[in-house]
């Protein structure tokens, strides 16, 4: 992965990745709130709030990094030039991809569709009383099928969004290194940044339709694409880029910062 060179043990990219997703989230999560809340559709049918402010203000009134970077890791060593151990852009995109799939599938799509179910639930019939109990209940009216409401969405949006994020993150190190530009913290909270831009223009029209796809009631990727076309035409497609933009920005430089960092000093102890 991005991270010191040479081979480095899973058991690092794993805790690294655990580690930097888990202060990412807990970092950005306001925001992640308030853009779901803007992607959900209202009682009457059409979407919330538009303004990325009202909903946040409303909001306090009221993901699966260390599998998405062991596998990356893993997948990146598969597709390298079998002679140099290089990586072309190309060949890095792909391995973001295939990671992405990897993620959606074991751990980002059921939690997604609980945190989406639960942030729906909450605005109008408050079934759920905490997040094992929308499992139960979503379970008991939909079987583990129930789980991955949204999946075509969530792993579109994942492989789009991991292929972007490692990749450009990846591209720009690559480049970096060999102009001899010096790796640093702020190098790597800008790198992680604008591979948070990149990857939230690219994006985000699987975002929304995953968000649709798994709200309270759940719903079929096509009915949520067509419900999105009818509330707001194709530009409701790019709803809440605001707010993802406002969070990726700082959770890419926070997540690639914070891996970085956790590698270099897990690697010694743990090669």
């Amino acid at each position: 992965m991005p991270a010191q060179e040479g081979h480095m043990p899973p058991l690092v990219s794993f805790l690294a990745g655990g580690v930097a997703g888990g202060l990412e989230a807990l970092a950005t999560f306001p925001m992640e709130f308030a853009k779901t809340r803007v992607q959900l559709r209202t009682q009457s049918g059409g979407s919330s709030s538009k303004n990325p402010f009202m909903v946040v203000a409303r909001v306090f009134r009221n993901e699966g990094d260390g599998v998405r970077f062991l596998s990356f890791d893993a997948i990146k060593k598969a597709l390298a030039d079998p002679e140099t151990g290089a990586m072309s852009p190309i060949r890095t995109l792909l391995a973001g991809m295939c990671t992405g799939v990897v993620a959606s599938t074991f751990a980002v799509t059921p939690t997604e569709r609980i945190k989406t179910a639960l942030i729906d639930d909450a605005r109008h019939a408050k079934r759920f009383r905490s997040s094992l109990h929308a499992v139960r209940v979503i379970y008991q009216q939909h079987g583990i099928v129930g789980m991955y409401h949204g999946y075509a969405g969530t792993t579109l949006k994942q492989a789009g969004a991991t292929a972007f994020r490692m990749g450009t993150y990846n591209i720009l190190k690559d480049f970096e290194q060999s102009d001899d530009i010096e790796q640093n913290t702020a190098i790597n909270f800008a790198n992680g940044a604008i591979a948070g831009i990149v990857t939230t223009y690219a994006t985000q029209p699987f975002d929304t339709i995953k968000t649709r796809s798994q709200s309270a009631e759940g719903a079929t990727t096509i009915d949520a694409f067509r419900s999105i076309l009818a509330d707001d035409g194709v530009k409701g497609l790019w709803r809440g880029t605001t707010m993802r933009l406002g969070r990726t920005v700082f959770s890419g430089g926070i997540l690639f910062t914070v891996y970085e960092q956790v590698a270099a000093t897990l690697n010694p102890v743990l090669k």
